[in-house]
């Protein structure tokens, strides 16, 4: 219990990363922990794309970027991997599903000693002409929407950094 509240305690996102892949050990474990997020009513609704081809991962980063406004810009930090999650916008809790999968890939990378950065803009990404033609190619069924990106890999230590304060009456406990 005590290793799994560390894990908690301890990740950190990571903005710069080795060119290494992460082992097909590791995004094995990665990805089954993503599964095994609760979902409502045990629907399993999200989807998982796992991507480490260097082009898709350019492609995907590219979309990102165009996004961002800064078409020539990297986003990803140079991540070897990129794990897409999709949700289901139709039903009343088919994002949420898909934000507790995405909990549970970056803790399980962390836990794995691989380290991680959720990157936002999946759902504007997957909406323009290249990622609605990427989610056919990848069975995405229409109407699924991106909800984030995973950046899967070995972080330079300049990439992490040490966790902020916690702000000030961020619990409040009412007895």
């Amino acid at each position: 219990m005590k290793e799994t509240i560390q894990d908690l305690l301890g990740r950190r996102s990571c903005r710069a990363y080795e060119t290494r892949q992460v082992t097909p050990e590791d995004l094995e474990v990665i990805l089954k922990a993503g599964t095994y997020a609760p979902t409502a009513v045990g629907r399993q609704s999200p989807f998982i794309v796992a991507v480490q081809d260097p082009a898709a991962v350019a492609a995907i980063e590219r979309l990102n970027a165009a996004v961002l406004g800064n078409p020539e810009g990297h986003p990803f930090y140079g991540a070897p991997t990129v794990v897409v999650v999709f949700g289901d916008p139709s039903l009343p809790f088919g994002i949420a599903d898909g934000n507790l999968v995405i909990g549970n890939l970056l803790n399980a990378a962390h836990a794995v000693g691989v380290d991680s950065c959720y990157i936002w803009r999946a759902k504007e990404s997957f909406e323009s002409e290249e990622g609605r033609a990427l989610k056919a190619a990848w069975g995405i069924p229409e109407g699924y929407q991106g909800i984030g990106n995973v950046i899967l890999g070995y972080g330079k230590p300049q990439g992490i950094r040490p966790a902020a304060p916690r702000k000030e009456g961020y619990v409040k406990l009412i007895r």
